[in-house]
């Protein structure tokens, strides 16, 4: 996503760094789901991926898009779906990088 953003829209924060004190989301929320701020919103979940969509031109179109509320409802399922298999990814990327 950082490749795609190239007028700099996205203010990407690492929470190991620390950067994230100031947030009014608990660490371990922010953590366990994608979240973003647009405006003084704070989304998760699919709706934080729209939020940043909206902000890179080239995906602006399926950012507009989660804004309806049937669409984005799907793209929740799916990332919830997702979520699920996220920690069987990640021990697989471990796996695979060790060998």
């Amino acid at each position: 996503m950082r490749r795609l953003d190239r007028a700099g829209r996205i203010d990407f924060v690492d929470l190991a760094s620390g950067e994230s004190s100031s947030c009014p989301v608990d660490r371990a929320a922010l953590l366990a789901r994608f979240h973003a701020r647009e405006g003084d919103r704070m989304l998760s979940g699919a709706a934080a991926f729209g939020a940043m969509w909206r902000a890179i031109p080239l995906l602006r179109p399926l950012g507009l898009l989660a804004r309806n509320r049937l669409v984005l409802a799907g793209l929740e399922q799916a990332y919830r779906g997702f979520l699920r298999l996220r920690p069987r990814l990640q021990r697989l990327a471990v796996r695979l990088e060790r060998s």
